[in-house]
């Protein structure tokens, strides 16, 4: 019982990560496809997050009898991954502008048909 709850953040993560992709391929609505986005990229950076802790290791800042220390790129990376997700999600709600502005909907259905 005691490891299940210490692997109990894998089985979020995992959620998070399905309920994106279902909201990205299954979601007809470009507000929608925009959180469900959001949402697969924040479980991709708590899972490498979590992938990168050590139990009872250190900040990698050079200690005396220190015996495990941290990893800090993979930190570093998600630090990047998150100002991406952020500049990717500023990018994705100009374009839903522009796209209401021309066809009065953010539903991909309404918008391909006014397309025919």
């Amino acid at each position: 019982m005691n490891m299940l709850l210490h692997q109990l953040h894998y089985g979020i993560i995992f959620a998070l990560i399905l309920l994106g992709m279902y909201g990205l391929l299954l979601k007809k609505h470009f507000l929608k496809k925009i959180i469900a986005m959001n949402i697969r990229q924040v479980g991709v950076i708590f899972l490498f997050i979590s992938l990168a802790y050590r139990k009872n290791a250190l900040a990698p800042i050079e200690t005396p009898g220190a015996q495990f220390y941290v990893n800090p790129l993979p930190h570093a990376l998600m630090l990047t991954a998150i100002v991406v997700s952020l500049a990717t999600t500023g990018v994705a709600l100009a374009l839903m502008l522009k796209i209401h502005e021309n066809y009065g909907s953010l539903d991909e259905e309404e918008i391909l048909e006014q397309q025919r």
